[in-house]
This record gives structure tokens, C-alpha cells and sequence, in this order.
């Protein structure tokens, strides 16, 4: 299973090891008091070391770690059937000896530390309950092993998740050097044909003139918007966008941000138990699809992280905007879409040349129900917890959105 395999077989040489140990002392011991009942309890334990060895790593869960802890406690409590009374007094080890450390070490590598430390106490209790049923004075019990057997437990299962961590990590590198590579091997391929022919249908549409001209103007657009796409740098796992319909003026590239049909995604659960952890989205893969020859985009070097719903909205905000740029400047209008971050904040600025926003008009809009601007723009950016400033002029409109990086600081903002 991974990573974990080294783990689990570290953890069988551990079992057979100490099975062999604990067969060791009972030899030495001339069997103990009962020599049937301590060998009856070491072949029990034999017997179960091979039934933990003979699965693999992915099936080492649930019942069968249950399983593990509940027959390793019993053969730890079978111990005074075995030994006499005057053997725990002067402090003989358990039957079992270091053979309790079994199932702590495996629920730490299943499950992180906190189960293996759970194991861990789980065990040292049932050895505390033998001895003191045997009439040993409770202040005089030494704790070295119920110790070492809590520290190997939270020890182990913290490496085994930084291992897992890791592994994770790794392959998130591989995949995006494996996507980077084939953006390289398209990227040529397209540059070769695609790109060149745009740009010939181009230059010949401006050339020839009329309908030509057109057909010329929107090889130019998808030609640039093809070449933002293959220059991107790629991201481990794609946005999460889907076409929409054509949009009048073609201003913008056909790329809107999409919500999960049910409403509420597919949250990572949150360990801690106080709810679904919402996962962040890089802002920055969501608004350079909006990039073509009209519009401009430009991003920090650095990831804009947002929550997935946060980083939707803000996104399809933009495209608001933009859309109203298609609809009230005129043809040949220019955008541009600039993101940062300021001070806990991801601050997204749209910016239009086109002739400005009369004054009254946003208000007026709003009265005959148009409500492009208080609803999808406003209204998207107020339900996260951040501000919208629009600022107009004869030179053209400017509609500066920000928005809190985490929900807290919304709701502080909006109190």
C-alpha cells in the first residue's frame, strides 16, 4: 500500500522477533509454574502473528486491528494462569513481553499517532489491572514500559503520516511534471499548425477587408487566447470550469466557473470533527481563461489561495463585469483583469476603456430591474464578507473587488 508497505513489514519482523523472545523467557522460566498454560498462551500468540502477517497492507483495518487488540490484551491477561503469584511479585515480564507492542504500532501506522497512543493506553491499563489483581502495590509498579510503549505508538503513527504526507506530495510533483511535458509536446505541435494558420487567416481578413475582416479579427482572438492557454503553467489538478454559451461581442474566452450540482461539492472531512474543510483553489487558473486579445490578465507569480465556493464567486464576478463591458462599450473595447493579494485580502481590480458609467445609471438599473451590477457583481462579492468599489469616468470604468483569504475574517468584517 504505498508508503505503508515498508511499515508493515518492519512491524511483522517486530511480531516475530518478539514472539521469539517471549518463547525465550518461558524456556529460561522451565515453563513457569503452569508450563501447559504458558505454552498453550505462546502458541495463541504464534498463531496470530501468522494470521497478521498473511494479509495485505490494505485489508490491515478496521475489524481486523480490533481483532489484533483484543486478542493481544487477552493473551497479556492470561498471564496468571501461567505464572504463580510469587513470579508478578518479584516482577516478571507478562508471557507476552514486548509482543503487547503489536497492535500500538499497527493502529499507529493505520491510523496516526492519536490511535496509537489510544492502543497504547488501552494496553498499559490491562497490564496495570494484572498486576494490581495480583496484590502488587500499585506506587511501586514501574512505568518504563507503559512509557515506551505510549512513545512508540504516537512516534510511529506521526512518521507513518509524514510518510504518507510525503508520498502525496511526490506524486502531485510527478503529475504536474508529466502535465508540464505534454503542455510542451502540444505546445510545439500547435505552434506549428494551429497558431500559424490563425495568424495567416488573420493578417489575410485584414488585408482582404469586409466579412474578411471579421472572420480575421476572431482568428486573431483565438489565436491569442490559444496562446495563453498552452504558455499557462500547469496546475496539478484543472479548474473547476465548464463552457458556457457564446457571448456577444466574444470579449471574453467561453470559461465560467461552475458550482457542485448538489450544492455542496465534495468538502475533504475535517479530522477534528468540527465540520467539512473546505478545499482552496488557486484564484489565478480560474481568471486567466477570461484572457484573449481584448482582455489582459495579470497574476502575482505566487498562488491567490481561496476557498473552492469563494474562489467561484470571485470568478464568476469577473465575468460580470466583463460581460457588462460586451454590452455597453463599444466595439474594439479593451479590459484588463489584475489579482493580488493585500493584507489578508485577494484583491481583483477590472478595469475598461470604454466611456465610463453615467452617474444615476447603476441606481437607475437597479429600480427597472436590471441588476447585472447589485446581484452578480455586489452581491456575490458581499455574501463572502468582502467589498466592491466602482469607480467611473469618461476614460472608462474601474471595479475593484475584495475579499477575505479565510470566511472568520468575513464575518468579523461584516459584524
Amino acid at each position: 500500500m504505498g508508503i505503508e508497505g515498508p511499515f508493515w513489514r518492519a512491524i511483522g519482523v517486530f511480531r516475530v522477533a518478539s514472539l521469539a523472545y517471549a518463547a525465550l523467557l518461558v524456556l529460561r522460566a522451565g515453563g513457569y509454574a503452569r508450563p501447559a498454560a504458558a505454552w498453550a498462551v505462546v502458541g495463541v500468540m504464534a498463531v496470530w502473528t501468522v494470521v497478521m502477517l498473511v494479509p495485505p497492507p490494505a485489508a490491515r483495518r478496521g475489524p481486523l486491528l480490533a481483532a489484533d487488540l483484543v486478542v493481544t490484551a487477552g493473551c497479556l491477561l492470561a498471564t496468571p494462569y501461567a505464572q504463580s503469584g510469587g513470579d508478578i511479585l518479584d516482577g516478571a515480564l507478562p508471557i507476552t513481553a514486548t509482543w503487547v507492542a503489536g497492535p500500538v504500532l499497527a493502529y499507529g501506522v493505520a491510523r496516526g499517532r492519536r490511535a496509537g497512543a489510544v492502543a497504547a493506553a488501552i494496553m498499559s491499563a490491562a497490564d496495570l489491572w494484572l498486576r494490581s489483581g495480583n496484590g502488587v502495590d500499585l506506587a511501586s509498579i514501574p512505568v518504563n514500559g507503559a512509557v515506551l510503549m505510549f512513545m512508540a505508538g504516537v512516534v510511529v503513527g506521526h512518521v507513518a503520516q509524514l510518510a504518507r504526507e510525503a508520498e502525496e506530495r511526490m506524486r502531485r510533483a510527478a503529475r504536474i511534471e508529466a502535465a508540464g511535458r505534454e503542455r510542451e509536446r502540444l505546445a510545439r505541435g500547435i505552434h506549428d499548425s494551429v497558431l500559424q494558420v490563425l495568424a495567416l487567416v488573420q493578417r489575410r481578413g485584414a488585408e482582404i477587408g469586409g466579412e474578411a475582416a471579421e472572420l480575421g479579427r476572431l482568428a486573431g482572438e483565438q489565436e491569442a487566447a490559444l496562446r495563453a492557454l498552452v504558455q499557462a503553467p500547469p496546475v496539478a489538478e484543472a479548474p473547476d470550469v465548464v463552457p458556457a454559451p457564446g457571448l456577444r461581442g466574444r470579449l471574453r474566452s467561453p470559461a465560467r466557473p461552475r458550482r457542485p450540482l448538489d450544492g455542496a461539492g465534495s468538502p475533504e472531512t475535517d479530522l477534528t470533527g468540527t465540520g467539512p474543510a473546505e478545499p482552496e483553489v488557486d484564484l489565478r487558473d480560474l481568471l486567466r481563461p477570461y484572457g484573449t486579445s481584448r482582455v489582459t490578465v495579470s497574476a502575482p507569480a505566487t498562488p491567490l489561495s481561496l476557498p473552492a465556493e469563494s474562489a467561484r464567486e470571485v470568478a464568476a464576478a469577473v465575468g460580470a463585469a466583463l460581460d457588462n463591458v460586451v454590452r455597453h462599450c463599444p466595439d474594439g473595447a479593451r479590459a484588463w483583469i489584475l489579482a493580488e493579494e493585500d493584507g489578508g485580502a485577494v484583491v481583483v481590480t477590472v478595469r475598461d476603456d470604454g466611456p465610463g458609467i453615467a452617474e444615476g445609471r447603476l441606481e437607475q438599473a437597479a429600480r427597472e430591474g436590471r441588476m447585472g451590477v447589485a446581484r452578480s457583481i455586489r452581491g456575490r462579492v458581499t455574501d463572502l464578507g468582502g467589498t466592491v468599489a466602482i469607480t467611473s469616468s469618461r476614460t472608462g470604468t474601474e471595479i475593484e473587488l475584495s475579499v477575505p483569504v479565510r470566511a472568520d475574517e468575513g464575518s468579523e468584517r461584516r459584524s
